[in-house]
This record gives structure tokens, sequence and C-alpha cells, in this order.
């Protein structure tokens, strides 16, 4: 039987994409809307609905780990994160007190919260860093009014010192509750910190002295609180730091805009808080803030926009409008300078009355991008445009036209670019699903040039790069036995995260419902940042945040998916796609005895937090372990198959893990255990503590290029009933079968050859990484299995549920990962799943 066409099954309307073809369905580009009168610009400066803020004078006072040369200068700058940290910089250079200390005296608006660094001039620019040798993205202060602020410099970017260092370790607490607090921000000396769900926070190689601690609420909930910290020679200060909840008020934003702007395209604001599209991160580019997360305004009848959205009293807002993010297509002062708009919330309701002078910044006329894409394209995806200013930068939405076109006019910034390059790519994921003619991460690209006219550039995408010639999936019917309700039939995310993925995250889940499935499985992460000391922390733009993860458990439950949580750790990236990441942690790690108790209590806070995620969002399962810890189990081994040199104590290490789990949420608790033959004969005594086995699996099912299907699934009967079914019977809990095979040539051998004579790991050839040209494609491959295993598990009512692992969730790619997300294996799920829970007969 034939499977409907794949366009009819993607053509579900989510109404994130309506709100964006909402706002252009009145774009007309048949004519230029340039309008030689625009709109009369405000005077300098001048933000028409606030009152000038009053500014406290303060007093920046640095001290440096060594005196600068006679050619060299010191300077302080203040930072605008809703622009990108990069631009739109304000230096302030600063005066000698001693060889050591510097000063400067800054005028700041009252209440405001200065984002700022350090940097040393002389022959070059240097930028201060940590101890560690990593960048500062910025300080932060409190502006409660004029007074000092001392900063303790510890490294530049050139140079490295030695000197006595201390942490600040502790926990955010809400005043008024006494409730422990995540997703806030913690900072002294340039290093940040997001707390956990106990609020808990750690700053690690401080230099000794008195620290400027600030703790931050990404989106202004909570008052910021500010105090000095003194830091000892190899000492912990602990501190506890309780903040104080803000109300929300409604501000409604009315903006007036040029009349040379396209007549009903997205305008939206950026700003400093979460809501307002900041990401806390190092995008593409230098920017911080993401179009897809930015609010939206609404057209109005007398062609103004406008948006009420609820914000915190108190909390200080840097805004503007934009076509596009922070840096593109944001507004600018009559005379084409950067303008960053800035208020406090009052404690009132508030209407914000504001017009946008200018989209441009110098002469250089606007540039009409339109682009012409194929009628295979998924109805429900959306087409960015990518522009290479000083490196590839974050990708902008265009906008829709309808007839398989779309426009994007970028008005400013262009008086500095000159020659450019740009590129088009689907769901903003540039770099894995590109236009055919400018594939990977650096691409030359298409190129435009500026000029004094107005231009229109009209282009043709002749193939979107792994979506080449989507076409439907040929299935074999089966006699399929239905299994109870509580038979397990999902899809698990791939752990890999950015920000803009959470806006098609409602699109996955419904991919993943439209395909039969009862469970979503999702990987949250935090990031391995540094082995000695040990360091896993959440970092914002590659780990999802706390509220990320929230929104979509509840996105997935109200498509009455049930869902697990698999908390997976993210590793620094690994040259050598052979071997995975989570190799050369263990390789590198001391792994003496202090390291294993901070590797214990590091995982345990990660466990506890997702725990408490799962707990207060209504997830189902919590799911344990995975295929990276095993030198972290009883017995452990190496990568390179030495002993890990664990702990004698590990046994009941895991087993205080679990109980302290448990403490957090009253769900299941599975334990992820991969599938080896080592590990089916060696059963850890920990698992008896679980409710089930989430059982990673990617064994080789076949011995030669020769084999069939029949032979695969010959082989996965085999192995479930000779090695999976004793440890099964054993612990007597239920199995769940999470299986994982790319879509590459080698597959069903269980190695995908480098081209050098060994197998390539099969994470490396997951998006949004390289493609690996020395693997083959093969998406029929991959189906096989599927259909293989599922008919092994068909006949074994023991196995209590079957996981497709690694769904890439933001845009469908026919490419070598092991992501099922429109392939044909897809199609295999579609058939099967509803069969086995009974839906169909």
């Amino acid at each position: 039987m034939k499977r409907p066409s794949l366009l009819t099954r993607r053509a579900i309307s989510l109404a994130v994409m309506l709100i964006l073809v909402g706002q252009a369905c009145t774009l007309s580009l048949f004519e230029n809307p340039f309008n030689p009168n625009p709109s009369t610009p405000l005077p300098e400066g001048i933000t028409p609905s606030a009152t000038p803020q009053a500014v406290a004078q303060t007093n920046f006072i640095v001290t440096l780990p060594e005196p600068l040369q006679a050619n060299e200068s010191l300077t302080i700058i203040v930072l605008d994160e809703v622009t990108g940290l990069p631009f739109n910089s304000t230096e302030y250079p600063m005066s000698a007190r001693d060889s050591l200390t510097y000063t400067a005296t800054l005028p700041l608006p009252y209440n405001s919260i200065v984002k700022y660094r350090y940097s040393r001039r002389g022959a070059a620019v240097v930028l201060e860093d940590t101890t560690f040798g990593s960048p500062i993205r910025y300080r932060m202060h409190h502006v409660g009014g004029p007074g000092d602020v001392q900063d303790i410099i510890s490294d530049w970017g050139d140079k490295s010192y030695s000197r006595a260092t201390g942490i600040i370790l502790g926990q955010v607490y809400n005043a008024d509750t006494g409730a422990p607090l995540p997703n806030i921000l913690v900072t002294a000396g340039g290093i940040q910190h997001i707390t956990d769900s106990l609020g808990r926070f750690e700053l690690n190689g401080l230099p000794i002295g008195t620290q400027n601690l600030l703790a931050y609420s990404l989106d202004g909930m909570y008052q910021p609180f500010e105090q000095g910290a003194v830091v000892g020679d190899a000492k912990t200060t602990i501190v506890d730091l309780r903040i104080r909840p803000v109300k929300l008020v409604s501000v409604t934003f009315i903006v007036s805009i040029p009349s040379s702007t396209v007549p009903g395209v997205p305008v939206r604001i950026a700003g400093n808080l979460l809501q307002l599209g900041n990401t806390f991160a190092d995008l593409q580019g230098g920017v911080s803030t993401s179009t897809d997360r930015m609010p939206i305004l609404s057209l109005q009848a007398d062609g103004r926009y406008a948006t009420t959205i609820g914000l915190p009293a108190g909390a200080y807002i840097q805004y503007k409008y934009t076509l596009g993010d922070g840096f593109w297509n944001a507004e600018h002062k009559s005379d084409g300078q950067w303008f960053l708009r800035e208020f406090i919330v009052p404690d009132q309701d508030l209407t914000v009355d504001d017009t946008v002078a200018s989209w441009s910044m110098g002469s250089s006329g606007p540039i009409l991008f339109e682009a012409t894409i194929p009628s295979v394209t998924p109805p429900v995806d959306i087409i960015y445009i990518q522009f290479n200013a000083l490196g590839w930068m974050e990708p902008i939405p265009m906008w829709p036209l309808g007839n398989n076109r779309w426009a994007y006019k970028l008005y400013g910034p262009l008086n500095f670019l000159g020659s450019f390059a740009y590129r088009y790519c689907r769901n903003g994921q540039c770099g894995s699903a590109d236009d055919g003619q400018t594939v990977g991460f650096s691409p030359t690209g298409r190129q435009a040039q500026t000029s004094l006219l107005t231009q229109d550039l009209q282009d043709t995408v002749g193939v979107w790069k792994w979506f080449e010639n989507p076409e439907p999936t040929t299935l074999v019917g089966a006699n399929i036995t239905a299994r109870s309700s509580v038979f397990a039939a999902g899809i698990e995310f791939q752990p890999a995260y950015r920000p803009n993925w959470s806006y098609y995250a409602p699109q996955a889940f419904a991919n993943t419902q439209a395909l039969g499935s009862n469970m979503a499985v999702l990987t949250p992460s935090w990031t391995f940042t540094n082995n000695s000391p040990l360091q896993l922390v959440t970092v914002p733009g590659q780990d999802p945040l706390w509220i990320d993860s929230a929104i979509m458990v509840s996105q997935a439950r109200a498509m009455g998916l049930n869902v697990a949580i698999f908390p997976t750790p993210n590793f620094p990236a690994n040259l050598d796609s052979t071997t995975p990441p989570s190799a050369s942690f263990w390789l590198n790690a001391p792994r003496d005895a202090q390291w294993w108790q901070t590797w214990f209590t590091r995982y345990r806070a990660f466990a506890v937090n997702y725990a408490d995620l799962a707990s207060q969002t209504g997830a189902q399962t919590l799911i344990l372990g995975g295929d990276w810890i095993r030198p972290a189990t009883p017995g452990g081994t190496l990568p390179d198959g030495n002993p890990s040199g664990v702990p004698a104590d590990v046994e009941t290490q895991w087993k205080a893990i679990i109980a302290d789990v448990r403490s957090h949420f009253k769900g299941q608790i599975f334990w992820a255990l991969p599938y080896t033959p080592s590990n089916m004969n060696t059963p850890l005594s920990f698992l008896q503590d679980v409710d089930g086995i989430y059982l990673l699996w990617s064994a080789p099912l076949a011995s030669n290029q020769t084999s069939t299907k029949a032979d695969y699934a010959a082989e996965a009967g085999r192995l479930l009933d000779n090695e999976v079914a004793p440890l099964a019977s054993i612990l007597n809990k239920p199995l769940i079968l999470a299986v994982k095979y790319p879509s590459a040539a080698g597959a069903a051998s269980g190695c995908v050859p480098d081209g050098a004579g060994a197998c390539l790991d099969w994470d490396a050839l997951n998006r949004p990484n390289l493609d690996i040209n020395a693997a083959s494609l093969n998406l029929q491959t991959q189906a096989d299995i599927y259909e293989a295993i599922l008919t092994a598990v068909n006949t074994r009512t023991w196995v209590s549920g079957f996981i497709s692992r690694g769904y890439y969730m933001p845009v469908a790619l026919q490419d070598k990962s092991s992501s099922i997300h429109s392939k044909p294996a897809a199609d295999i799920l579609w058939y099967w799943f509803p069969r086995l829970l009974g839906k169909i007969q």
C-alpha cells in the first residue's frame, strides 16, 4: 500500500505559522513602495513615550593583574546586547590612580542594569578573560544610585597569570516564599552561572578580594540583587541570596513606522529580556537576540502597529523595533546612528507611543530579495535569508507571497557592506537545510552589492539540500499484534539545541502525534564546560533554559503525548568523527578520588534539576543514565577499554542518587542502558531501584552486505531472545527498546565507514554537524532496519515499547543522520504505531 503523499502529511497548520502569514497578508511587491517624503523624524535621542532617565554618577575602580606598558591604555566598554555585543558599544577611557588601579566615572540611568567589560589598548585591542582562559561576555551592575563599583581583572586574552583564586557558592531564593529559584543569572568577576531547580550556583576561579556579586532574573520577574562578596585564597565563600518577585503590568507598545516600509510586513520588538527575544547567548555573528523569539506587533487600521505585553514592574527595559533582529533591519536614528530605547516599567499599566525614524543607516538604497522555491517544500516550512557581514549571522525569516515565492527587503545596515553574501535556508537551519547552491557552514554564498538605488534581486532555489525529491514509501502489510495502552510508541528528540528550535517544537510534536505515537522523549542538556575543575552547567544558546524545557513539555502534553525527560549532557566538540565527544572527556579527566566525588555531585544536581522539572510540568517519566555514562558505573571501563577507576562505593552512590531523585519526582524512573553483551551479562544491582529499562539499541544486524531485511529481523530476534530476554526476566521490569540507526550505508552492520579504515561515531552524522562525505546516504537501509526490528518486537510481548531516537526537531531532512523526520523510516512507524497501540485493526 502507499501512504498519502509527503506534502499532504506535512500540511498541519500551526498557530505560530499563521501568525507570520497573517502579518504578511497585505504584502505587495509589484510596485516600489519607496516614498521620498518619509514621516517626520523625532528630535535626536528622544523617546516620545518616556520621561528622560535620571542618571547616577557611577565610579568604576578596577585592579589590573600587572601594570600596563608605556604605549597601552585601559578602557571600559558598555555593551548593547540587543543590537549585539560587538556592535553599538560605548567605550570610555580610564584614568590611572596608580600602576595597578584605574578609574572612570560614568553617568548611568537609575535602576538600570549595565553590561560592560574591560579592554587593553595598545598595538591591538585585547579583552579581559577568566582565569580559565574563557572570554568574559560581560560584567553586570545594578545602578541603584551613585556609588563605586570595584572590579578585579583576572587575565587578558593574550596573557595568563598564576594567581590566588577562590569560589563563591550559594543558592537563590524567593524572598517572599523561601522557594529556591531556577533560571536566575548569577555573576561575579565576569563569570556567570544560571541557577538550577534548587537555586544553586557556583562561581569558580575568582581572584581573591571583594567581588561584585549580582543575581539577575532573565525575564525580570524578580528584582535584581547586588552585594560585595569577599573571596579568599582557595576558600569557598557561601552566599545565600533572597530576591523579591514583582508584579506584571500591561505595557502597550504602539509604533508608527516609515511610510517607505513594505506594507503589512511583520514588525517585532527586540529587547534585553528573555520574553523580548534575548537569548543571553553568543549566536552567529555576535548577535544575542533571536527573531523567532520576539513579540510581533499587529497592524492596526490606522497603519500603526501595536501589541500588549505583560512586563515586570521595576524592570529596566532596553528595546528597539525591527523588521529583522537586533542588527538587521532594526530601527536607527534619522542620521543613521544605532538607536536603543530604554525605560523603567512603572507600577501601573503603560502605553508607549513610539515612532521609527528610519530602518536605514547611510545612503545605500534598500535591496529586495525575492526567491522562488521548489514545489516539494513542505507547506509549513518558513524560508529564511542569511547575510554575511563579518561572518555568517543569524538567519532572518522572509515574508511569504504564496505560490512558492518568498521575499525580504533589507533596509540596513547597508552603508558599510559594499559587496556581501547571502543565502536561503529552511526553518532557520542554515548549514543544514540549505539552498543547493550554498551548502554548509561556510559557503561563498550568493553575491549582492550595495547601491544608492533601490534594487530587486530575484533568485530561484533549484533544490534544497537533503530534501531534493521526497517520495512516499511503499509499505508492506503485516499482521500486527495490538498491545495494551501502556505500550510506549514514541520519538526521542536529539539533545542538540539552538534557541530558535523552540519555535518549531509545536510542529515537531504534531508530526510525532501524526505518526501514531503516544510518547515524546525530550533530551534537555547541560554542558561539561571544564574537566578540571569539573563544571557541568547550563550554557545559553546550546542548552535549553528551564523555561524553554518547561514550555516544550507543556506543548507535547497539549498534543496528547506522554512525556519522558531524558537529561543528556553536552561535551566539548571532538574533531575525531570516529569517537564520541564524551570519549575525550573521560580519557582526559583526572579521575582521582576528589574528581569522582565532584562528578557524582554534579550528576546528582543534573538529575535532581530535571526531576523537579518533570514534577512541576507533569511529565510522566524521567530517564537517567545513557550511553556516555559507562565509566561511572560498577566495573566501569573507559572508551579505550581500560578501567575507569570508579570508586568502590559506586553502587551506593547510584542508589543514593536514585533515592534523591525519587524524593523530587513521583513518576516513573527508567535507566538508559546501552545494549552490549557485557551489559546484558552483568546487570547492575542498582537497577532494582528503578522502574524500568530504556535499552539503547544500535546492535549490528547484518554479517555481510548481502543480508536482507528478513536477515535483519532474524538477527534482531536472536539478540532479543538470547541476550535481552534474560535481563528482562531477572529484573522483572518493563523494557523499552530505544532504537537508533543512521540512514547511511553500513548502518545494518554496525559500521558506517569513515573512508580511512575506521567506523564513524553515528552522532557525528547528526545535524547541525557538518556533512561527512565518506558516509553514503541510504534511506532504505534505515527503513528496512526499523521494519525488521518492529517485526521482531511484534512477537515478543515482553518488550514494553519502541522509541525512535535522534529526531531532528526544527526541519525535515532526508540526510544521513539517525533522525527519521520525513524519511521512509517515519512511514514505517506511521504504519506500525497505530496498529501496535490498537488504534487501527
